[in-house]
């Protein structure tokens, strides 16, 4: 497609709604981690391996954002080999997701809002979904409606950990997770209402990309309360201070046992 084509399918796709969606969602991730440092419950002083999965993560959250300014502006012949690198990203992305979640699970850190073994499985599904709708995102790429939506289903995905930095998901348990996913739907049903708006109608990857979106929230409980989840767990956390942990159980809160006393 010509960039006069792309700037024709523009007014008819919304891409200034779809720029304006990418720099909301950049903001929800930007204010999800700056509370989780502002709060004190992360730091700087992570390991390497915490370093490398953020820098990673942040990266594509830069592609995302760019990708999108290019169309909008009408610069194709910038987007498409940035979108190859982007293709090539997502590989460390999922290397290093579940590195960091497995060394979580070994070390029993896994916030006490979250079963042990439900976290072990929704951060790695949920990658290999978004990943899942990136790629059919990359192979629809010469139809813009379809590129666009996908993608945009596929990012809503990756918000998860975000919104649940900004959620009470204390507050919210044994549903915390649950609230997490529910919140990500919230994008995608904008997308479907800026539709109906703009063209009186909604397109059908809203609804491929919501399917794909249940059907990793299927996955993820399944294999959670199955005996292929244990297995997994127990492989995972075998020979470390995971191991001691029911993988069902929300693990204890921070800071002294109820009805404890006060250390003067």
């Amino acid at each position: 497609m010509t960039v006069s084509g792309i700037g024709r399918a523009g007014k008819r796709g919304g891409e200034g709604f779809f720029l304006i969606s990418a720099i909301v969602m950049v903001l929800v991730i930007v204010a999800g981690f700056s509370l989780q440092l502002a709060t004190g419950r992360s730091s700087f002083q992570a390991p390497p391996l915490v370093h490398a999965h953020a820098v990673v993560f942040m990266g594509w959250v830069a592609i995302f954002l760019v990708q999108n300014i290019l169309i909008a502006t009408g610069q194709v012949r910038l987007h498409r080999p940035l979108g190859w690198i982007a293709a090539a990203w997502m590989l460390p992305m999922l290397v290093l997701g579940w590195l960091v979640t497995e060394n979580m699970i070994r070390q029993a850190h896994v916030p006490f809002f979250f079963k042990p073994l439900q976290f072990l499985v929704f951060d790695p599904v949920s990658l290999i979904a978004f990943t899942g709708l990136t790629v059919a995102a990359i192979a629809l790429r010469r139809s813009t409606d379809w590129h666009q939506r996908l993608h945009f289903t596929a990012m809503a995905i990756l918000l998860g950990p975000a919104l649940g930095r900004l959620l009470p998901l204390p507050l919210l348990m044994p549903w915390a997770w649950e609230a997490t996913f529910v919140a990500t739907l919230i994008f995608p049903l904008i997308g479907i209402i800026a539709d109906l708006v703009r063209n009186g109608r909604v397109h059908p990857a809203w609804g491929w990309g919501i399917a794909a979106m249940f059907a990793m929230f299927v996955a993820i409980q399944g294999i959670t309360y199955s005996p292929v989840g244990t297995a997994l767990y127990d492989a995972v956390a075998a020979g470390t201070p995971g191991a001691a942990v029911d993988p069902l159980a929300f693990p204890a809160p921070p800071g002294p046992p109820p009805g404890a006393t006060p250390t003067p």
